[in-house]
């Protein structure tokens, strides 16, 4: 038998290549790298060699710890890659996702929760602010492309900045959930004024305004200070590193929503010089280590099935999974959707593709980790079952449909595989001579 640290080492450099290779094959399949590295994760867990239960109640802290991560590399990766200047106009999908879409859709998840699931008002409260964002870990398939790709439609660009912002703006309703857990367990009296002022106001208004300033501040070091000294002269993609996590820690520092201050400052970061080859090699860079990411949080939720995550589900938590998978969102979607004036193709894919998954997990590791919560396991369960039933749909049905789009659109698919590999192996000439 080998040395158990030389068959780790193995194992990892096999997922790592997997990660490398798997999205060429991909590209034309009806499959996604999530769904393999959830089904990796399965088969790994499942050998009798393997003593270990990745559950996330037994982790909590490392839970909550490791999806934060994940999701912080995630945002800036998504504000980057946004070519679309911030316009209240412009963005007019990304409002009607946020302002109608995510509000029906926490108060439908909340009456479900309370009144046929019987969580009580906190659980359901919780569970519906942990499944409000759409996530963009899981959703670079249907994410635009990189930074000056170009061909940034209406679908992938709502589907992209919704996801970008509705991280942040999903933790007044997991605070809402954790100050009614903590007043059923008389920790706490006094809350609804602080709720609104710091949870609501203050949190979102501040993450906003750091987001700006630290994207702003590294736009001039990079961009505008003297050629000699400015950042984008390094050529060193990690500098992303270095925004994303000072626009997170001096966020959270403030007791503000870090989340949004990222996704602010990859916009603001952006926006400096929009047009600079540096923000592809910054993207590029982010892409691989957000890629990395999900694929340890995704191989460790798939040996989490095989352990009993999803025990202690219940005939009815099944049902209500189903529900608000294939009812909730969609027609939260289209009801967002009423009077705009767009065709109903684009309607019906951007209220569909409302994927759950890693930010899911981050949310609901936090609220059971910041108040006592009745049935954490079973919350678990039924997060564990929507992000399942998320990646496999929407994992298996996004290559097809998206195809289908861009055909509708006047577009070859296959024609922009091409250009990728052609642009990658210029720019690997390039490097070399």
């Amino acid at each position: 038998m080998p040395d158990p640290y030389i068959l780790i080492l193995f194992v990892v450099g096999a997922l790592i290549a997997l990660v490398a290779w798997l999205p060429l094959i991909f590209r034309r399949a009806p499959l996604s790298l999530p769904i393999v590295c959830v089904v990796l994760g399965a088969a790994i867990f499942s050998l009798p060699q393997v003593g270990f239960d990745p559950m996330p109640q037994i982790y909590p802290d490392v839970t909550e710890r490791m999806t934060e991560f994940v999701v912080i590399i995630a945002l800036m990766g998504a504000g980057l890659k946004i070519d679309r200047i911030f316009n209240v106009r412009r963005w007019g999908v990304t409002w009607r996702l946020l302002g109608v879409t995510m509000m029906l859709s926490v108060a439908a998840i909340v009456l479900l929760g309370w009144g046929v699931l019987g969580l009580g008002l906190a659980g359901a409260i919780l569970l519906a602010g942990s499944l409000a964002p759409t996530d963009p870990v899981l959703a670079s398939d249907i994410q635009v492309g990189a930074p000056r790709e170009g061909g940034e439609d209406t679908v992938r660009f709502g589907l992209t900045s919704e996801a970008g912002l509705n991280d942040g703006l999903a933790f007044p309703f997991v605070n809402l959930a954790i100050a009614l857990a903590l007043v059923a367990s008389g920790q706490k009296t006094d809350w609804f004024v602080e709720w609104l002022t710091v949870s609501v106001l203050w949190e979102i208004g501040a993450g906003l305004g750091v987001g700006w300033v630290v994207g702003w501040l590294f736009g001039w070091l990079t961009f505008a200070i003297p050629i000699s000294t400015r950042l984008a002269a390094t050529r060193d993609g990690f500098i992303v590193l270095a925004a994303t996590f000072i626009s997170y820690s001096v966020t959270e520092m403030l007791h503000c929503y870090g989340f949004l201050a990222v996704f602010i400052t990859a916009l603001a970061f952006r926006h400096a010089d929009r047009d600079h080859d540096f923000h592809v090699q910054m993207h590029d860079f982010i892409e691989q280590i957000e890629r990395m990411a999900m694929m340890v949080v995704l191989v460790l939720f798939g040996g989490a099935l095989v352990s009993g995550l999803l025990g202690p589900l219940r005939p009815i938590d099944v049902a209500a999974a189903v529900i608000i998978v294939l009812v909730v969102r969609p027609l939260t979607g289209l009801i967002g959707f009423i009077g705009w004036k767009r065709p109903m193709r684009e309607k019906l894919i951007l209220a569909f593709f409302g994927i759950r998954g890693v930010g899911s997990f981050y949310y609901l590791a936090f609220g059971l980790n910041a108040a006592p919560f009745e049935g954490g396991d079973r919350l678990w369960a039924l997060v564990g079952l929507i992000c399942l039933m998320s990646i496999l749909l929407h994992g298996v049905t996004v290559t097809p449909v998206m195809r289908w789009f861009d055909r509708s659109q006047g577009r070859n698919p296959d024609e922009n595989v091409t250009q990728e590999g052609a642009t990658a192996t210029d720019s690997g000439r390039g490097a070399s001579s």
